[in-house]
Order: structure tokens, then C-alpha cells, then sequence
């Protein structure tokens, strides 16, 4: 029916199907990149909010009191600036993150003492 050369063929194949999926499995680059993608989207939405929230309550505030649109400048200025304060710290707190060493790299330490 089979010869055995074929099984043995098939098996060797089947072994090498594995370790190619295998190294396919791993993407840290394309993992990394939708990481960076996230984290750019995040400190976009955080400068956005910030700017619309000043605006609403600078809107809001001449709206009430009938002003020019003096309290619309201020606060959409100081809501651009919360904006930026805040994309700063989450920027600031993305390096430290990169900055940390590896889980790897502590327990290999702790061999060497």
C-alpha cells in the first residue's frame, strides 16, 4: 500500500512543517507595532479630550454669563495645556516602561550572586 520511504518522507516533512510554524508564531515586531500604534492613539485621544473639554466649559461659561467668547480662549488655552501636561506624563511613563529590564535578565543576575 505505502511504502515504508514514504512514511519516512511524510514524517520528516511533518518535522519540518512544526519548526516553520514554530518561527512563525513569534511576531514581536508586528506585536511591537500595534503597541506603538496604541500608545500614539492614547496620547492623541488625551490632547483631543483635554482640548474639547476646555473648549465645553469655556463655551458653556460665556454662554452663561453672556460674555464675549473670553472664557471660550482661556479655557480651551488651559485645556490644550492639561492636554500636553498629560500626553507628557503618559509619554514619560511608556520610557520608564521601555527602560525596565526584563524578568530574563533579574533572574540571570540572581545566578550569578
Amino acid at each position: 500500500m505505502s511504502d515504508p520511504d514514504d512514511s519516512d518522507r511524510m514524517a520528516k516533512l511533518e518535522e519540518r512543517l512544526a519548526r516553520l510554524r514554530g518561527k512563525d508564531a513569534k511576531k514581536p515586531h508586528q506585536e511591537e507595532h500595534y503597541s506603538q500604534a496604541q500608545h500614539a492613539w492614547r496620547m492623541v485621544i488625551e490632547l483631543v479630550a483635554g482640548l474639547m473639554i476646555g473648549f465645553g466649559m469655556g463655551y458653556g461659561l460665556d454662554l452663561l454669563l453672556g460674555t464675549l467668547p473670553i472664557f471660550l480662549v482661556i479655557f480651551t488655552l488651559l485645556g490644550l495645556a492639561a492636554g500636553i501636561k498629560t500626553m507628557m506624563r503618559s509619554a514619560e511613563e511608556m520610557q520608564k516602561r521601555a527602560e525596565t529590564p526584563d524578568t530574563g535578565a533579574d533572574e540571570r543576575e540572581k545566578d550569578g550572586d
